[in-house]
This record gives C-alpha cells, sequence and structure tokens, in this order.
C-alpha cells in the first residue's frame, strides 16, 4: 500500500514568526522539502502543502503548514484529512515542546495535548488524539519569563549553533516513523547522544 503519510508542522504564519520557537515544526518541513526538492503550494486546505516523495522509492508525503495560528490549526489539518481521505493514523504533527529540553526530541503516538494549545486544537478538531508528535524539545523559558513569551521568541546565539543540527535530527526522525514505524524511531531518538 503507498497510502501517504500527512505530516503537519505547527507554527504562526508571517515572516515575523518564521524563526521563532513556536515554529520549529515548520522548520523541519522546511528541512523535508528541501530533501526532496519539493515545493510549498498554496492549497485550498488554508495550509501551503508540498507533495512528493523525499527518496526515490521511499514513502510519499503530504508536508503541510497551516496558514493559521498556532492556536487554531485544528481546522486546516481536519480539512487535509478530509480531503486526502486519510486516517489520523497516517498523520504526524511536529511541534514545539517547552517541557523538553532544547535539542531533544521525543516521539510519541496517542495521548493528550499537555497542554500545547496547537495539539489540543487540533484534537477537538479531528475528534481524536490517536496520531503521532514529533516534540521538538525548545526548553522552559528562563527566571519568571511568561511561556507565551519564550516560544514567541527568536533562539539564543547558543542555540542557534545547534538548531540546524536538531531540525535535521527532527526530519529523520519523520522519515524513520514513516519508513519504520514509531518503535524504531523511539529507539533511536529516544537514546541519550
Amino acid at each position: 500500500m503507498d497510502s501517504p503519510w500527512l505530516v503537519v508542522g505547527l507554527g504562526n504564519p508571517g515572516p515575523g514568526y518564521a524563526a521563532t520557537r513556536h515554529n520549529v515544526g515548520q522548520m523541519v518541513l522546511d528541512e523535508l522539502a528541501e530533501r526532496g526538492r519539493l515545493t510549498f503550494k498554496t492549497h485550498k486546505t488554508n495550509a501551503t502543502v508540498a507533495e512528493g516523495r523525499i527518496a526515490p522509492g521511499g514513502p510519499r508525503y503530504i508536508l503541510a503548514k497551516p496558514n493559521t495560528f498556532m492556536n487554531v490549526s485544528g481546522g486546516p489539518v481536519a480539512q487535509l484529512l478530509r480531503f486526502y481521505s486519510l486516517e489520523p493514523s497516517q498523520l504526524i504533527v511536529v511541534q514545539d515542546e517547552l517541557d523538553i529540553p532544547f535539542d531533544t526530541l521525543k516521539l510519541k503516538f496517542g495521548g493528550g495535548h499537555g497542554g500545547h494549545n496547537g495539539v489540543r486544537d487540533v484534537i477537538s478538531a479531528i475528534g481524536t488524539g490517536d496520531f503521532t508528535r514529533v516534540r521538538v524539545g525548545v526548553g522552559r523559558p528562563p527566571g519568571a519569563q511568561a511561556a507565551a513569551d519564550h516560544v514567541l521568541k527568536g533562539f539564543s546565539s547558543t542555540e542557534r549553533k545547534t538548531l540546524p543540527i536538531l531540525v535535521s535530527d527532527a526530519a529523520d526522525a519523520v522519515e524513520q516513523i514513516a519508513s519504520d514505524g514509531i518503535t524504531a524511531a523511539q529507539l533511536r531518538f529516544h537514546t541519550a547522544r
């Protein structure tokens, strides 16, 4: 069966948010598109979409970035699933995660939203939490800084040195989930580096 994977990178639209912690999911999609020489195009589901294979003979992907703000990501995700006739089990959501240290990945299938408003809206819109998440650690804010302010800021100069490796690792995780399953990907990426 050659059914595609829908990979959604959560984030906020517009250049002002592009380099923020909240948009790391979309950075991962840009990396995947670059690997497969795929081009994002406007789609009627209120998202920009790139379709194709990243590796010859590999799984087919629908890479999607909702055009909505993070907290209302669910509508476009539900529309994409309907448009492509896919089940939630064929969905991989790539998201930022405050509760994971920067430069760390956690992969999981199912469960709740863990306080992430974008994931909360996706679960609400599609009626289930039974999809895969690639959680990209952005760490907790220092001191008394509010979490909302932290995720809407850019990465520190120290973090920016490591960010390309983190984004590449997250893209590798998406590819491994699609080709080998989540358990194999967890064994690889949950091991300390």
